[in-house]
């Protein structure tokens, strides 16, 4: 939309309840009140002549008095009565902002949730019986701890500076870091916090659960200048260069992988194979997903992957196997 186009509409929702309560002024007062030319107006007025709730037909939408309008410069205008009514949420508009309330309470820090809570206990006592539906949808969000959401959430307000003791799972190691918190950020039911690593030097996600002890400081938070933030478009999750490498060959089946997840490059080894290597954090994580891939993929490296995924593969069959008791 154009800047002028912009303009317009924002002006023509402004005089549907101007011209309400002025009944036969001028369009010139129009004009001056609204800070453009009388010409302007008179475009505003034959466009909101077309004008009304969705569905309308002739005889439905807003009117105005054009004759009154070209033959003595007088605004007319009638048939908006129902702008002066209460708006009205539809059912799925209501369950709509039920369910994004009940998701804001989730990722809402304690201070927040009041607040959250009495809008959402408004809307689902002002909807009634058509909340139902809504009630049935799961909203999953792992909590972390309320002491260190809390800390998270006075060291963004105040701008400071954070010390975190942080589990690296990728390592199996606990860290020390000293952090200038960006924002907080949500993905898949998990909380992280976008801060600048003084440790790495550059800034880092930290999922909320994986912080055993956060401290605010008294030292204000002054992160760089030019910091690459994460860029959401791309997904939430974008591989440290310090987790370990994995290098994995995917029949066609499993070709997805490699657009889904994040990947360091891959390689055709023809037969529709694609072997590609991607950075892990978790190797529970992907253990779980080579699981769901079945036999079409195949671990190359590194070799206590390949043997944990072939026990817990086995274990599993071998519970098929057993004769029932």
């Amino acid at each position: 939309m154009s800047a002028n186009a912009q303009e317009q509409v924002e002006r023509m929702l402004a005089l549907v309840p101007y011209l309400r309560i002025r009944e036969g002024i001028h369009v010139e007062d129009v004009a001056r009140d609204f800070g453009v030319a009388p010409s302007q107006i008179v475009k505003d007025l034959k466009v909101l002549w077309y004008c009304g709730l969705p569905d309308s037909v002739t005889g439905d939408m807003i009117d105005i008095d054009m004759d009154a309008l070209e033959e003595g410069g007088v605004v007319k205008l009638s048939n908006a009565d129902y702008l002066s009514r209460p708006l009205q949420l539809a059912p799925h508009e209501a369950l709509a902002m039920i369910v994004a309330l009940r998701a804001l309470r989730e990722i809402s820090g304690i201070s927040q949730r009041e607040t959250v809570d009495r809008a959402l206990a408004k809307l689902e006592a002002a909807t009634g019986e058509a909340a139902a539906p809504a009630t049935v949808v799961d909203i999953h969000v792992d909590q972390a701890d309320a002491a260190i959401r809390t800390a998270v959430d006075e060291a963004l307000a105040k701008q400071r500076r954070m010390h975190l003791t942080y589990y690296v799972p990728g390592r199996d190691e606990t860290t020390q870091r000293d952090a200038d918190p960006i924002r907080l950020l949500f993905s898949d039911g998990k909380g992280y916090l976008e801060a600048y690593c003084y440790r790495a030097e550059e800034v880092r996600l930290f999922r909320l659960d994986r912080i055993t002890q956060a401290q605010v400081l008294e030292e204000p938070a002054s992160p760089p200048d030019g910091l690459g933030l994460h860029d959401l478009s791309r997904g939430l999750f974008q591989p440290d260069p310090e987790d370990p490498l994995a290098v994995i060959d995917l029949d066609p089946s499993a070709r997805w992988v490699s657009e889904y997840y994040p990947i360091e490059d891959s390689e055709e080894l023809g037969g529709g194979l694609l072997r590609v290597r991607m950075r892990f954090s978790d190797h529970g994580w992907l253990q779980r997903l080579l699981l769901r891939l079945g036999g079409a993929a195949t671990v190359v490296e590194p070799q206590h992957v390949a043997t944990a995924l072939r026990s817990r593969a086995e274990a599993a069959l071998a519970r098929y196997t057993q004769d029932p008791a």
